[in-house]
């Protein structure tokens, strides 16, 4: 029973990264050389998700010390990441595309001050120029 215990605690702790960071980064590489805008859309949802969650996590390391914060969050990314339920892009679309779009952080949706320069220097700064 011993052997098999350790066996299942292993495939336990392994899950966690295998679900979390290589399945994506694997699928985030096969989207990225696909001709569909589809899939890219998931895995840049899910890599903006899953970057939001380890912040807040960073942030309530105190109070996420309990012994199931684990397991609810290897549940949760794995409804991010399953192909067939596509949680990523569904919470993006649903929450997240709402709070840009009423913030004004999506390019050509800046509010100008009297001045006539960008209320948003900084996303200016950072969102990438498109090039022709």
């Amino acid at each position: 029973m011993g052997k098999f215990w350790t066996l299942l605690s292993f495939l336990h702790s392994a899950a966690g990264p295998v679900v979390m960071l290589l399945y994506p980064l694997y699928a985030s590489v096969i989207a990225i050389e696909s001709p569909s805008k589809l899939d890219d859309e998931q895995w840049l949802a899910y890599w903006i998700l899953y970057s939001f969650l380890t912040l807040v996590e960073i942030v309530l390391q105190p109070l996420l010390e309990i012994p199931i914060w684990y397991d609810v969050k290897l549940l949760v990314a794995a409804w991010l990441v399953l192909p067939q339920i596509r949680g990523a892009a569904y919470i993006y679309e649903r929450f997240v595309r709402e709070h840009i779009k009423k913030h004004g952080l999506l390019k050509g949706q800046h509010h100008q001050s009297p001045n006539g320069k960008g209320k948003h220097k900084f996303v200016d700064l950072i969102v990438p120029k498109k090039v022709s």
